[in-house]
């Protein structure tokens, strides 16, 4: 490999890559550390090149706390649907967090295949506890700030922290816009109103969902699906195509 290192398509690709440097041609090898820098800086090249393959980056929150136990494997059946839709996207990216228990709370490495996010979640088995939002939103605002996240989704059934705080974080994720999906099991009034704030903080959406919504909550999850990998004009052509799911989001979200 021979010249300058070739930087023209590369300048035009996303913001959070480097733009490799344009003062110096590739050297000839001639020792093992020479080697060695070299490999790394072709490892460093491919994998920039991977990463703007990458169409969206989604995180998918869970609260996995004991209060959900009975409506789980719906909730897990329900929530494998959008996994599949993604799967259909190429080059979207999901993140698992969930907590359960007493103060744990987990976050996978970045999933580009639905099927094994889904395995992962199938995996988790509800401990009781309280609800750990916060280390949610923290969780978002850490992976916000080191690269572009595209949406996160959240669903629980409770909240059981400071709403103030948990606002103060949400607004964070909104000046960084990150819009949040909250979808609420039941219909707890203190959850329903901090997870409606959370959502206009971040210009997002709220739903709910129970047994008879179960429908109505698989429509949702795959059009956020393809707002996090499209963004806004993926969602509305969806709409347009008669999705009750883009339609319901877009309402929120305006």
């Amino acid at each position: 490999m021979a010249g300058r290192t070739p930087t023209t398509d590369r300048r035009k690709q996303g913001s959070h890559l480097e733009t490799p440097r344009t003062d110096a041609a590739v050297t000839p090898v001639s020792g093992a550390s020479e080697v060695a820098a070299f490999l790394e800086q072709a490892k460093s090249l491919e994998s920039a090149a991977k990463r703007t393959q990458t169409s969206g980056r989604l995180i998918f929150a869970l609260d996995a706390t004991m209060s959900r136990q009975p409506t789980w494997d719906q909730a897990c059946h329900i929530q494998a649907e959008m996994f599949r839709e993604a799967d259909k996207i190429a080059g979207l990216e999901i993140k698992l967090v969930y907590f359960r228990g007493f103060g744990e709370c987990k976050s996978s490495r970045w999933f580009s295949h639905g099927d094994e996010m889904a395995k992962a979640m199938s995996r988790i088995v509800c401990q009781g506890g309280r609800t750990q939002i916060r280390k949610v939103l923290a969780s978002g605002l850490k992976e916000a700030r080191a690269e572009k996240v595209s949406a996160i989704v959240y669903v629980g059934d409770c909240m059981e922290e400071d709403v103030d705080q948990l606002c103060a974080r949400a607004g964070e994720l909104g000046l960084l816009g990150v819009p949040m999906f909250l979808f609420q099991e039941g219909r707890d009034p203190v959850a329903e109103q901090a997870f409606r704030e959370i959502a206009r903080l971040t210009n997002g959406a709220y739903g709910s969902f129970d047994a008879g919504a179960a429908r109505q909550l698989a429509e949702l999850l795959k059009a956020v699906a393809v707002y996090a990998s499209g963004g806004r004009d993926a969602l509305v052509a969806l709409e347009k195509r008669g999705d009750a799911g883009a339609r319901l989001l877009i309402e929120q979200m305006k």
